[in-house]
């Protein structure tokens, strides 16, 4: 997964009046969990751009006074007017420890359903795994070639052996869904003739 640096500043003071005056600065106020004790930062707005600005999953690097801190964002605060970003809370992660994340799904393929009419529908943009951070993934890839109308893409396809999803196996991740313009798929006919077909002599014999 691709990684973010940030520059911080670690905070002395983590008052109401401190807090304000950082605000006031262009600076948002932080706090790294996860770790032997909470660590309080600040850095400037800017620098979370790329990692809030984005519907990509990333990891961050925050240093410190020389010191670095991998981490990933857990949470994150935006004044209800402004839309500034008011707090944040990151996660220590370490190499050792699994940590579930929040990753994008990229959906690929031409659906055979959706080439005949049918739409497609996503039900999950977005799935929690776990898995230890060295291994996780930028995006979960979802092919959806082999769809055809009505069919369902269950959590259950994706399943990879560097990450666990963090879903009941019955999670639907896509599906594709009838329309007014959906026309019959000839080779779904052909195969319910086929079926049909070797079912007759089986018909015949019990008769």
């Amino acid at each position: 997964m691709k990684s973010i640096s940030i520059k911080g500043s670690k905070r002395e003071s983590v008052g109401k009046k401190a807090t304000k005056a950082l605000r006031n600065a262009g600076q948002v106020p932080c706090v790294i969990y996860g770790g032997d004790q909470p660590l309080h930062f600040s850095a400037p707005e800017l620098a979370f751009k790329n990692l809030v600005y984005t519907p990509d999953a990333h990891t961050v690097e925050i240093e410190l006074d020389g010191t670095k801190v991998r981490a990933i964002l857990q949470d994150i605060q935006f004044h209800p007017v402004t839309d500034r970003i008011m707090h944040i809370d990151f996660y220590q992660i370490f190499d050792d420890k699994e940590v579930t994340m929040t990753i994008p799904v990229k959906f690929v393929g031409n659906s055979r359903g959706v080439r005949n009419g049918g739409v497609l529908r996503k039900n999950n943009r977005k799935l929690r795994i776990k898995a230890l951070p060295d291994n996780l993934p930028d995006f979960v890839e979802a092919d959806i070639s082999e769809l055809k109308i009505g069919n369902k893409l269950y959590v259950t396809a994706l399943a990879h052996d560097d990450y666990k999803f963090m879903h009941p196996d019955n999670t639907v991740v896509c599906q594709v869904r009838t329309s007014r313009v959906a026309i019959v798929d000839d080779e779904d006919e052909d195969e319910e003739e086929g079926a049909e077909g070797e079912a007759a002599p089986a018909e015949a014999a019990a008769e």
